[in-house]
């Protein structure tokens, strides 16, 4: 098998757009098992940050699912353009939380859990909070390939922003051609 095989293959599962949304879905779905496997198997405790990642993760699969379903073209680019939002958004928290494991703060407090910020505090103070990230937040308990879960995550989420952005670009390219001229200066009078 060739590479152009490949290439071909790739390109004409773009074609249609609900078998992306549901590729969309399944994909997400799949890495939210992953992290239950991680917490509940293995015994790694979730920071906030990887907290709202899954949430994240879940808003990618619930707006996958719902685009899917539908035949509309508008609502399949509706959806296109949401997950690359969201995917987007997600790989600015793990790209967050990476670099708090790279440069990780000089005062170390375990903090409150993502929970207990949510229900203690009012939602304006408790946002900035959990993007400030804690000592859990930056502590590596888990590494694939030299890479932490955060950076693992950060990839997926581009992956994830860049198929969906790809998704979009095939169905916006497949718009109809509008048959009269698009301005009215440019017709051939007799």
């Amino acid at each position: 098998m060739s590479l152009r095989f490949f290439v071909l293959a790739a390109w004409r599962f773009f074609d249609q757009p609900r078998r992306v949304l549901v590729g969309l879905a399944l994909v997400p779905s799949l890495l939210l098992c992953f992290g239950l496997y991680l917490q509940h198997i293995e015994g790694l405790e979730p920071c906030p940050m990887c907290i709202v990642q899954r949430y994240v993760m879940c808003l990618m699969v619930m707006v996958a699912w719902v685009f899917s379903w539908s035949r509309a073209k508008w609502s399949h680019r509706a959806g296109f353009f949401l997950l690359v939002a969201l995917g987007l958004s997600g790989a600015y928290v793990a790209a967050r939380q990476s670099w708090l494991q790279w440069y990780p703060p000089e005062v170390v407090s375990c903090g409150r859990d993502f929970y207990g910020m949510i229900e203690t505090f009012p939602l304006k103070r408790a946002i900035p909070m959990i993007f400030k990230g804690g000592g859990d937040c930056s502590q590596v308990d888990w590494t694939f390939l030299g890479g932490s879960i955060a950076n693992w995550s950060f990839v997926a989420f581009v992956a994830l922003a860049f198929v969906a952005l790809i998704g979009m670009y095939r169905s916006l390219s497949r718009l109809p051609v509008p048959s009269s001229p698009p301005y009215p200066g440019s017709i051939d009078k007799p």
